[in-house]
């Protein structure tokens, strides 16, 4: 099935990690051009940028406004215009911190990172609607299962992927039709992958059983696995008629415990 993804432009922030960088290859596969954004990490970013035909690599800290700007007048500098913005930046910290010992620094980071980006990226999209009409246009936000269910000794990071996935999703998806009239807003809600981010999580052996006791399949998901939901709901072809779609990618989980943490089946 053609995704009808060709010729169309495609800013992907987070683009140097691991949902990044498989989304960012997808994309490519289906003919789009694709702006990388990275915040540190260069190298993997300019060896992504000459792998992909067609697209180009740009820093930003996505906290920042001014850098923000930046990165919107470097991205439409080079393709002039953007059809879609894949929402994807953001930090987790490692480490496991109740409420009553987190310190004000944590949270602030965390909601700076994930939340303040997410809004600072989609304000500069959709100020960029304004400036050029058009018909269609796409924002997909990566949250996370912890939006869904709540992550113990991780508030921080739920709480701000929560925002995104209902608040920012949600309210996003009325607004865009303003300046779009078939524009779409959507979300992915990513468990446990197989990515660097979740790399030192998993080195414990006890880690993989205990996390997938609560999915009904028990593995872990690959990057691919959420680019492919990604390129899905960016594309008009597939999901046209789908927005404020909140969709987890987590192999059935809930809430609870569907198997044994040392049933190995």
């Amino acid at each position: 099935m053609q995704t009808g993804l060709a010729g169309r432009t495609v800013l992907v922030t987070g683009a140097s990690g691991g949902i990044g960088q498989a989304t960012a290859r997808a994309f490519s596969v289906e003919g789009a051009r694709v702006a990388l954004h990275y915040h540190r990490n260069r190298e993997v970013a300019e060896a992504l940028e000459r792998e992909l035909a067609g697209s180009v690599a740009v820093q930003a800290d996505v906290s920042d406004e001014a850098s923000v700007d930046a990165m919107y007048a470097s991205v439409l500098g080079h393709f002039e215009s953007l059809d879609a913005v894949v929402v994807n930046a953001g930090i987790w910290i490692a480490g496991e911190t109740p409420i009553h010992r987190m310190s004000l620094e944590q949270w602030n980071e965390t909601l700076d990172a994930d939340l303040t980006g997410a809004f600072l990226t989609c304000r500069g999209f959709m100020r960029h609607l304004a400036d050029v009409p058009r018909d269609e246009a796409s924002i997909v936000f990566v949250a996370s299962t912890a939006a869904v269910f709540g992550e113990e000794n991780h508030t921080d990071y739920a709480s701000a992927k929560a925002a995104m996935a209902y608040g920012m999703t949600r309210s996003l998806k009325n607004e865009i039709v303003r300046l779009a009239p078939r524009g779409r807003v959507n979300c992915v809600c990513p468990g446990w992958v197989d990515t660097p981010m979740a790399a030192a999580s998993m080195e414990d052996p006890t880690a993989i059983p205990r996390v997938t006791a609560t999915m009904a399949l028990r593995k872990i998901a690959t990057a691919e696995d959420v680019a492919r939901s990604i390129v899905f709901f960016t594309s008009s072809e597939l999901s046209g008629h789908l927005s404020g779609s909140i969709l987890p990618i987590a192999g059935g989980m809930e809430g609870r415990w569907l198997h044994q943490a040392d049933d190995k089946r």
